[in-house]
């Protein structure tokens, strides 16, 4: 069973921004070629990293936070600690790259 959450705009506040340990969000569209390489890395990441929450939005069916976070290309994947928006990344990356980044930033 995949310990990626996918989320929509009215579980964002409880699930991103007042999650106890930091979340890699996931912007994404079922259209995205990238986003349909990444989207396997993010499931083996979940299953390695228990420190980190992964979560997916769908933008095509939640636009308000992408908006709200400036999401304008995707993949998008931002990380949040606390509450706060802590770095992004814009398109795809190799597993290794992805991890290192998400490493980097919690």
């Amino acid at each position: 069973m995949s310990k990626v959450i996918h989320i929509d705009d009215d579980q964002f506040e409880s699930e991103v921004l007042n999650s106890d340990k930091p979340v890699l969000v996931d912007f994404w569209a079922k259209w995205c070629g990238p986003c349909k390489m990444v989207g396997p890395y993010i499931e083996e990441l979940a299953d390695e990293m228990e420190n980190v929450k992964f979560v997916k939005v769908d933008i095509d069916e939640n636009q308000e936070n992408a908006t709200k976070y400036g999401v304008m290309s995707i993949p998008n994947m931002i990380i949040f600690k606390s509450g706060n928006l802590v770095n992004r990344q814009v398109g795809a990356l190799s597993k290794p790259d992805l991890k290192a980044f998400i490493e980097n930033n919690i």
